[in-house]
Protein backbone atom coordinates (compact mmCIF):
# COMPACT_ATOMS: atom_id res chain seq x y z
CA UNK A 1 0.00 0.00 0.00
CA UNK A 2 1.40 3.70 -0.90
CA UNK A 3 -0.88 5.56 1.49
CA UNK A 4 1.55 6.93 4.44
CA UNK A 5 -1.17 7.92 6.53
CA UNK A 6 -5.05 7.19 6.91
CA UNK A 7 -7.63 9.25 9.17
CA UNK A 8 -9.63 7.44 10.96
CA UNK A 9 -12.68 7.88 13.63
CA UNK A 10 -13.78 4.74 15.65
CA UNK A 11 -16.98 4.26 17.11
CA UNK A 12 -18.21 2.15 19.95
CA UNK A 13 -21.19 0.02 19.19
CA UNK A 14 -24.18 0.11 22.13
CA UNK A 15 -25.92 -3.03 20.95
CA UNK A 16 -22.87 -5.21 19.99
CA UNK A 17 -20.17 -5.71 23.23
CA UNK A 18 -16.89 -5.00 21.88
CA UNK A 19 -17.33 -4.15 18.42
CA UNK A 20 -16.33 -0.62 17.08
CA UNK A 21 -16.64 0.61 13.63
CA UNK A 22 -13.99 2.71 12.09
CA UNK A 23 -14.19 5.12 9.40
CA UNK A 24 -12.43 7.83 8.17
CA UNK A 25 -13.74 11.07 9.90
CA UNK A 26 -16.13 11.78 11.92
CA UNK A 27 -20.25 11.10 11.19
CA UNK A 28 -19.17 9.96 7.68
CA UNK A 29 -21.25 6.93 7.38
CA UNK A 30 -22.17 7.45 3.46
CA UNK A 31 -20.31 4.16 2.57
CA UNK A 32 -21.26 2.30 5.61
CA UNK A 33 -24.24 -0.71 4.82
CA UNK A 34 -27.19 0.26 6.48
CA UNK A 35 -27.76 -3.20 7.64
CA UNK A 36 -24.92 -2.68 9.16
CA UNK A 37 -25.69 0.60 10.66
CA UNK A 38 -28.62 -0.87 12.21
CA UNK A 39 -27.00 -3.87 13.86
CA UNK A 40 -24.42 -2.01 15.40
CA UNK A 41 -27.28 0.02 16.73
CA UNK A 42 -26.38 3.76 18.60
CA UNK A 43 -22.69 4.43 18.15
CA UNK A 44 -20.30 5.83 20.59
CA UNK A 45 -17.45 7.94 19.48
CA UNK A 46 -14.64 7.00 21.35
CA UNK A 47 -11.32 8.51 19.23
CA UNK A 48 -10.27 9.87 15.93
CA UNK A 49 -6.58 9.10 15.12
CA UNK A 50 -3.93 9.47 12.24
CA UNK A 51 -2.96 5.89 11.26
CA UNK A 52 0.32 4.83 9.47
CA UNK A 53 1.98 1.59 9.28
CA UNK A 54 3.96 2.05 12.32
CA UNK A 55 1.54 2.07 14.86
CA UNK A 56 0.03 -0.12 16.88
CA UNK A 57 -3.74 -1.00 17.72
CA UNK A 58 -4.79 -3.37 20.28
CA UNK A 59 -6.60 -5.78 18.64
CA UNK A 60 -6.42 -5.42 14.91
CA UNK A 61 -3.40 -4.98 12.30
CA UNK A 62 -3.48 -1.69 11.53
CA UNK A 63 -2.58 -2.06 7.58
CA UNK A 64 -5.47 -3.98 7.46
CA UNK A 65 -7.53 -1.39 9.13
CA UNK A 66 -5.66 1.36 6.16
CA UNK A 67 -6.80 -1.04 3.14
CA UNK A 68 -9.87 -1.32 4.23
CA UNK A 69 -11.22 2.22 5.22
CA UNK A 70 -9.33 3.27 1.68
CA UNK A 71 -11.21 0.14 -0.27
CA UNK A 72 -14.66 0.32 1.42
CA UNK A 73 -14.70 3.35 3.93
CA UNK A 74 -15.12 1.42 6.83
CA UNK A 75 -13.47 -1.07 9.00
CA UNK A 76 -15.99 -3.34 11.76
CA UNK A 77 -13.77 -4.84 14.56
CA UNK A 78 -15.49 -7.54 16.19
CA UNK A 79 -14.53 -9.55 19.30
CA UNK A 80 -12.15 -12.51 18.59
CA UNK A 81 -14.31 -15.79 17.96
CA UNK A 82 -17.16 -13.57 16.60
CA UNK A 83 -16.14 -13.71 13.01
CA UNK A 84 -16.82 -17.63 12.82
CA UNK A 85 -20.68 -16.58 13.79
CA UNK A 86 -21.28 -13.94 11.22
CA UNK A 87 -23.37 -14.63 8.60
CA UNK A 88 -21.64 -15.49 4.70
CA UNK A 89 -22.34 -12.83 2.46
Amino acid sequence: MNVTSVPCTIYRSAKKADSYLYVERENEFARVPQALLDMLGPLTLVMSLELHSRRKLAQVDVTQVMAQLQQQGYFLQMPPGSWQQMPQQ
